[in-house]
């Protein structure tokens, strides 16, 4: 168990390097300062994405709106993953599908930023919550994995881990969002 343990380290220090020679960092600031520009205009986040990215979703969203490192007023950031009324009743009326796409179109409007989450990059309700966005003149950002999918020609960002197992995606998913909750932290306050 142990030597295994230790061939995950190995592997994900190897998988930190290739992802940084890949233009991945470059890529996270590009989307750092667009999502502080974004809320420097009183606009929000607006974050989704299915299983663990529905739990990233919402990690991202309790970051920002409580608080990361530093004392300061909250940001507004909605996970358009936790309202169970919200969702059954869009999945049983319109199909689960249509869950963010739906949200999109009665919470946000132009100058907000949709944040949408998808290990494979071709989430179907993702995707539908992007074209939905891009409808209303929101900016896009996907954070993928793999390929980049379905999603990454879709979105005006993509932040793409190009790795194909998901539990080294999902980690490298979460280390973003830390990294740009510490930097917008740095740009706003």
């Amino acid at each position: 168990m142990f030597q295994r343990f230790e061939e995950i380290f190995e592997q994900q220090r190897n998988n930190i390097e290739y992802v940084k020679k890949c233009g991945y960092l470059q890529e996270i600031s590009t989307v750092t300062e667009v999502l502080a520009e974004t809320l420097k205009h009183s606009n929000k986040i607006l974050i989704a994405g299915n299983g663990g990215s529905a739990a990233d979703s919402q990690h991202f969203a309790a970051e920002l709106v409580a608080r990361f490192l530093k004392e300061r007023a909250g940001i507004p950031a909605i996970a358009l993953t936790t309202d169970t009324s919200v969702l059954t009743s869009i999945g049983n009326d319109y199909g689960y599908n249509r869950v963010f796409s739906r949200q999109i179109e009665a919470l946000a409007k132009s100058g907000d930023v949709f944040f949408g989450i998808s290990t494979s990059g071709n989430s179907e309700n993702v995707v539908q919550a992007v074209q939905k966005a891009k409808e209303m003149g929101i900016v896009t950002v996907g954070l993928l994995g793999k390929s980049g999918g379905t999603l990454k020609e879709m979105c005006d960002y993509d932040l793409t881990v190009p790795l194909d197992e998901t539990p080294r995606v999902q980690e490298f998913h979460i280390m973003t969002i830390h990294m740009i909750c510490e930097m917008i932290e740095e740009l706003m306050f």
